[in-house]
């Protein structure tokens, strides 16, 4: 179970995604503590790294760059382009872009940045649905072509378009958020995924932190933290959902894992291909996390965990009304 298949690549079932060493859950850690938690996470064996033009507009390729630059072959390295940030007069903000032309440069942008000749693994980070996935599908194709990416991924898309997308070029991998408490790729996805061979790559695995623990509160979230724009963490819905955690740490304490740990495992469990790209600004977390490839789940705990935290006993959306209209998966009402 530790080792599974991206396309040609054999990687640990457990990456890192580096996205909050930049941004998006608070105060970002300072370049000398995300370096930390990178090189322990080469300490540990990690060989999936996971990130995206438009994590930090930048700043995380920047960041990862000169970190993996000794250990460059025994990696495979993932980033995302078709969703950037482009300076306007009022200062930087986030586009989605799927034009040909802005794909190519943010390929090339990627690339600069990593200090890299070739991405791993590069995913379209959303369809730009101004733009058919054919056309933005013939980019990422063109830059394999060019020996700039060796593979191509899709992130937050429906079954629908994969396979659009996969009569183009064969898709590697399919990125969506998925776990215990959000379940919309078992609608379609993850069976579209093992109908044209591709791996699923599950991120927030642990639930945007809902998952480790019953200490999150949401009223410690900064300013910045993209969770306050998030359905499930407003007080009604965080305060319904709040009321399955005893029974679910309960199950964690049984099994003998952290609830993080159990959450992971949960998912590893669930689907043999399936990648989990959990990310930490903690080198403590980031241990723990790796150690739930070692975590054992029977099918009764399997159960048990399905049938308590599942789309039908949490409450709230995923995204506001803008989120899920950047988004193209199927998704289950609330």
């Amino acid at each position: 179970m530790k080792t599974r298949q991206l396309g040609p690549f054999s990687v640990k079932s457990i990456g890192l995604g580096c996205m909050n060493l930049s941004h998006a859950y608070g105060t970002p850690p300072t370049p000398d503590n995300a370096a930390k938690v990178v090189h322990k996470a080469l300490d540990l064996g990690v060989d999936l790294f996971d990130t995206a033009a438009l994590y930090g507009f930048g700043a995380n390729e920047t960041l990862l760059g000169p970190l993996l630059k000794s250990v460059r072959n025994q990696i495979t390295l993932c980033s995302k382009g078709g969703m950037a940030g482009v300076s306007f007069p009022d200062g930087v903000k986030r586009v989605i872009d799927g034009r040909p032309e802005s794909i190519r440069a943010n390929c090339e942008d990627s690339l600069r940045r990593l200090g890299t000749d070739v991405i791993d693994l590069y995913y379209l980070h959303r369809w730009d649905k101004k733009v058919p996935i054919e056309d933005s599908v013939g980019a990422l194709s063109d830059l394999v072509r060019a020996g700039k990416v060796r593979t191509i991924g899709l992130s937050e898309v429906s079954s629908q378009t994969i396979l659009k997308a996969h009569a183009v070029h064969p898709i590697t991998a399919v990125q969506t958020e998925y776990s215990l408490w959000t379940r919309n790729p078992e609608i379609a996805v993850l069976n579209t995924c093992a109908q044209i061979g591709a791996t699923f790559v599950a991120f927030s695995p642990v639930a945007r932190g809902f998952l480790c623990s019953d200490s999150l509160n949401v009223n410690d979230f900064t300013e910045k933290d993209i969770r306050r724009a998030m359905p499930r963490f407003e007080p009604a819905h965080f305060a319904h959902n709040r009321k399955l955690l005893p029974a679910y740490l309960n199950i964690a304490r049984q099994v003998g894992c952290t609830p993080a740990q159990l959450a992971l495992a949960w998912l590893l469990h669930k689907e043999p291909k399936l990648l989990a790209i959990p990310g930490t600004q903690n080198v403590a977390h980031l241990e723990e996390n790796m150690q739930a490839m070692d975590v054992v789940l029977s099918p009764q705990v399997m159960q048990e965990l399905q049938s308590l935290i599942n789309e039908k006993t949490i409450q709230g959306p995923r995204y506001n009304p803008q989120g899920t209209s950047e988004v193209d998966t199927e998704e289950f009402s609330h």
